[in-house]
């Protein structure tokens, strides 16, 4: 009669159908019911955008490294080839300074300079012809001036020729080149981040696990941190259940558990990983009219062979203290 009293209440409450009937009709001292529960990896983008690829489906086993979605890539494929051809011309512009001007642009000087020494020659001759001249009286003094001011002009623009071209075999100054350095490893830093930003907008699972949910469909928008894939890794089972204060003095952490559920393997065995030391009255979960006033305190424990197949969150265990 106390089973069917106990049945009748707790149909209304949620995973305690097949707990209850345990609850109320078990008197082993041994024997304590609970619960399986899962802790989630909720796997979300680092940047916003919409969904362009789902490579999962919900309840599938998948291996560590497999690929569970991608966000839009097309923003952020621009902005890295942006970044790609900005660092080219840094690195360009850099080497040019370095190794001065180019073969062209010297060929042109030097072709200035064959130029200048012609009419340098040219100015050198005529000077000597007029200082000749000027000895017997043929051309006037202000004549004799202009040659020779012409010939010093030859040989300055001469000179001024040659200087440009030991310039241009030399390098940019220092503090130019040390400029460019510094634009070059800013390019370099903008690339990386770019690169950085496509990498994100693929997400891989970091360990096998079960697909426990899929939150969004391909095409919709994500923002960046919502979760799209929910996993949930073998390691992350635990069980959760409850005993009462005279109990809790004979339990201490990594004590080995005996665990039975329906459909679970004969023989499952987990061990203890949390006891809290804080007395609470019996979860509604688990609680008969018997039951529901006393207090219990809360224990975890972690499956020895966690069965993603078998074993599911929510689900009634019976635990048997060995």
């Amino acid at each position: 009669m106390l089973c069917k009293r106990c049945v009748s209440i707790c149909l209304s409450l949620l995973f305690s159908i097949s707990i209850i009937s345990i609850s109320s009709c078990s008197n082993n001292s041994n024997r304590f019911q609970g619960y399986m529960e899962g802790e989630y990896l909720y796997m979300a983008p680092m940047l916003s955008g919409h969904l362009d690829k789902l490579n999962v489906q919900r309840g599938e086993i998948i291996e560590s490294k497999t690929q569970l979605f991608i966000i839009e890539q097309t923003d952020a494929a621009l902005q890295l080839q942006q970044a790609q051809e900005q660092l080219r011309n840094s690195e360009a512009t850099l080497k040019d300074m370095q190794s001065g001007k180019r073969k062209p642009e010297l060929d042109v000087i030097r072709a200035q300079i064959g130029q200048a020494q012609s009419s340098k020659e040219l100015a050198a001759i005529t000077l000597a012809r007029d200082e000749q001249q000027f000895q017997i009286g043929s051309i006037s003094k202000s004549q004799l001036d202009a040659s020779r001011s012409n010939y010093k002009v030859e040989v300055d623009h001469l000179n001024e020729l040659q200087h440009n071209l030991d310039t241009a075999n030399l390098p940019g100054r220092n503090e130019q080149i040390n400029a460019q350095k510094a634009l070059v490893n800013s390019a370099k830093a903008n690339l990386n981040d770019y690169l950085w930003r496509l990498d994100q907008t693929i997400t891989y699972a970091p360990e096998s696990s079960l697909v426990y949910d899929t939150l969004y469909t391909v095409g919709e928008w994500v923002a960046a941190g919502n979760p799209v894939v929910v996993l949930l890794p073998p390691h992350n089972l635990k069980i959760r259940f409850f005993v009462s204060e005279t109990m809790i003095g004979s339990l201490k952490l990594g004590q080995r558990l005996k665990i039975s559920c329906d459909g679970c393997a004969p023989n499952i065995f987990a061990k203890i990983t949390y006891i809290s030391n804080k007395a609470e009255y019996t979860p509604p979960v688990i609680y008969s009219n018997d039951t529901r006033s006393q207090l219990v305190f809360r224990l975890e424990a972690k499956p020895e062979y966690p069965d993603l197949l078998s074993m599911h969150p929510g689900q009634p265990v019976e635990v048997i203290v060995q």
